[in-house]
């Protein structure tokens, strides 16, 4: 699974239609049938997005990052060949979880992560 590295990318993947969501993820996914010119390849491409908005600190935000790109090349032999965006739509409770990179915050990322991703399309996906 290739990582998406630009904005256009990005731009083209947020703009179709959200394929899961979960309490705190929504998984954007554009199908990739045929040459799309910014998409090299027929392969599964994987992005994240984890704004300031809903992970104010940094530490909060690159561990929600990491598990979505473990757990995205984990389920991509499942997933549909597709470019996929995960991106957190709301905050995790900052009461719940004080800590910036808690064993338990990290569980619930997976926890949710893993259901977002069972949720996705294996079919293929309409552009």
């Amino acid at each position: 699974m290739h990582r998406l590295k630009t904005r256009p990318q990005f731009q083209a993947v947020l703009a179709a239609a959200v394929v899961a969501r979960t309490a705190h993820f929504a998984l954007h996914a554009l199908g990739l049938d045929g040459a799309h010119p910014l998409f090299a390849g027929a392969d599964c491409h994987l992005g994240a997005l984890v704004p300031k908005r809903w992970a104010r600190r940094a530490v909060t935000r690159n561990l929600v990052r990491r598990q979505i790109y473990a757990l995205g090349a984990d389920a991509a032999p499942q997933l549909a060949c597709a470019a996929y965006v995960v991106r957190l739509r709301t905050a995790f409770d900052r009461r719940k979880f004080p800590s910036a990179a808690s064993p338990a915050l990290k569980q619930a990322v997976r926890q949710e992560l893993v259901q977002l991703f069972e949720r996705a399309p294996r079919a293929a996906v309409q552009p």
